[in-house]
């Protein structure tokens, strides 16, 4: 998946029960953010970091999804821990991950890249970065924002 193409639609239901897809979503910027696992260093700092810029998303006409291979429960209790105010999806058979192209890191991890789907459905950024999970949000908010990352 490329910046310029359209993304690939795709309903999921969430952590907290609730379908959602991303023909649902249009007319809205989509952050949709793919990341290994609940609960590990790397991967709560990103959930914590959309966590607390959230307000500015929403603010933007954004909604942001976290995508991981965690069940739904595992979702729940992530999204309790650290009061996560969006949405979680399960892709335990990593289809959506597929769909996305997003490719494991060294081989071995699931990778951790961000999409910003623009209003109309087109992927406007994308963004991979194992190491620097907490910049995925800067480059999605500058993305929407029409800015360098903060």
């Amino acid at each position: 998946m490329r910046e310029g193409e359209q993304a690939p639609d795709f309903t999921s239901t969430t952590h907290d029960g609730t379908v959602v897809s991303l023909a649902a979503l249009r007319g809205r910027w989509v952050v949709l953010y793919f990341y290994p696992a609940d609960d590990t260093p790397g991967c709560t700092a990103e959930a914590c970091s959309f966590r607390d810029a959230y307000e500015d998303f929403t603010d933007a006409g954004a909604v942001v999804i976290g995508v991981s291979g965690n069940d739904a429960a595992s979702h729940a209790r992530f999204a309790g821990k650290h009061k996560l105010p969006f949405s979680l999806l399960s892709d335990g058979d990593g289809s959506l991950r597929k769909a996305y192209g997003v490719k494991k890191s060294l081989g071995l991890l699931p990778g951790r890249v961000t999409y910003v789907i623009d209003p109309s459905g087109v992927v406007r950024k994308v963004f991979s970065s194992q190491l620097r999970a907490t910049q995925h949000t800067a480059e999605a908010l500058a993305t929407i924002k029409g800015g360098a990352p903060v």
